[in-house]
């Protein structure tokens, strides 16, 4: 039997992806009517096809290509996990990845939508289970984490071969302990999100710790009311 990805080689010819400086999200050039888009991230956009709506296209931006292996490296050793995505196969330009159902965390918190203590628990798991793979969990944060029938399913592994700790989900986790009980089933307004996120990746700049960071987060949060 043939790869069933196959019939959306086509469409996703038909689409460019660009970086963008200072960390933003990547832009799309072209269209197909048969691909939707269902994520951006800074470096990568994934689609999904109506022809193969089983799986997921992470098309990287020019420039970016070297990460296809790298990421696909990744998958290969972290192997079957409920925590992870399925590599099928990487192509020049994008990975074949299985389509996984569920919201990012990042869309809970714009649609006001419960995010159970469990989602914490199963990525404290799944960075354990990345550890014992010999990788290294960085660059965890609310768009690579879908709440997916009240579990968690990590998406972007792309960094876990780098040294180091970004803490972002230290960070994430620390406010969801310590503030999530404010926002808990509020529709948080996309201009107050992105402000956070942009703080956050300049906070070292902005802020002279990370705790001051997070006082005018909850100030920002609480001062908004639906």
């Amino acid at each position: 039997m043939g790869d069933q990805w196959e019939v959306a080689i086509h469409s996703l010819s038909q689409v460019i992806v660009s970086s963008n400086p200072n960390n933003e999200p990547v832009t799309i050039y072209g269209d197909s009517d048969g691909l939707k888009c269902i994520g951006v991230g800074t470096d990568a956009a994934v689609f999904q096809s109506l022809y193969a709506p089983k799986y997921a296209f992470k098309i990287y931006a020019e420039y970016k290509a070297s990460k296809i292996k790298v990421e696909e490296k990744v998958y290969n050793m972290l192997g079957d996990s409920p925590f992870f995505s399925t590599c099928f196969a990487s192509y020049d330009k994008y990975l074949v990845l299985s389509y996984e159902e569920g919201k990012t965390l990042y869309d809970c918190l714009l649609q006001g939508i419960h995010i159970p203590e469990q989602v914490v628990k199963d990525v404290e798991d799944a960075r354990e289970y990345v550890r014992e793979k010999g990788l290294n969990p960085r660059d965890i944060h609310l768009k690579n984490i879908l709440l997916q029938n009240g579990r968690a399913k990590i998406l972007d592994v792309s960094e876990y071969v780098h040294p180091g700790n970004d803490f972002r989900w230290e960070h994430l986790k620390n406010g969801y302990q310590e503030h999530y009980h404010i926002i808990d089933g509020k529709s948080i307004p996309f201009w107050l999100i992105e402000t956070v996120r942009k703080w956050y990746n300049q906070r070292n700049r902005r802020f002279s710790s990370y705790e001051e960071f997070m006082r005018m987060v909850v100030k920002f949060a609480t001062f908004k009311k639906d």
